[in-house]
């Protein structure tokens, strides 16, 4: 369910900035569609797993219900920061769940980190750059580190053998926070100064 949760969630930010630009119904799903599985299909690739979505029959059928909702839900409903919040838990749970499927496909643990960011930013960034828009990677802000803090809480829990409940709640839960505290705060991280 978290995994279907984090999907839904960056396939309804994809669906939503295609709405935004005025694009077609068909934009529209294939963002949510993209958006809401790009990360999770670059993980597998590289872990060697079989392609998540294209297994799981309710996959994309959920993201071309996001894209409906999308398409039919006045924007004024998505203004303001309710979206940013949304983004900010499913990223703090793919990255959960990214990390936690590297390390059961025998990844190494840091690989298996890296696994957990990539499964959590890789979405948004195609959707970006689909868009034409500046990717997250080019702003300062606090978000490719919320994902790392969560891949890598997942990691270490369920290395030193903590039940997998409590792993993958803490690890969202900090991830989702520290995301929180840089919407709330502004926390960014220092660009290059040499």
């Amino acid at each position: 369910m978290l995994d279907l949760a984090g999907i839904a969630v960056f396939a309804l930010t994809g669906a939503l900035l295609a709405a935004r630009l005025k694009l077609t119904f068909v934009t529209v799903a294939f963002f949510a569609l993209v958006t809401g599985v790009g990360g999770g299909t670059v993980r597998d690739l590289l872990i060697g797993a079989p392609v998540f979505w294209v297994r799981d029959p309710w996959v994309a059928p959920l993201c071309l219900g996001i894209a409906l909702i999308a398409w039919f839900t006045p924007p004024r409903l998505w203004d303001g920061r309710l979206l940013e919040w949304f983004d900010a838990a499913g990223l703090a749970a793919y990255a959960t769940l990214g990390a936690a499927k590297a390390l059961a496909f025998a990844i190494a643990p840091v690989p298996a980190v890296l696994m957990g960011v990539v499964t959590g930013c890789v979405g948004g960034i195609i959707r970006d750059v689909l868009a034409g828009r500046p990717s997250i990677l080019m702003r300062p802000e606090l978000y490719v580190s919320a994902a790392a803090l969560s891949a890598t809480l997942c990691v270490g829990g369920l290395l030193a053998g903590l039940p997998d409940a409590t792993t993958f709640t803490i690890a969202a839960l900090a991830g989702f926070g520290l995301r929180g505290a840089a919407l709330v705060w502004g926390l960014a991280l220092p660009g290059h100064c040499g």
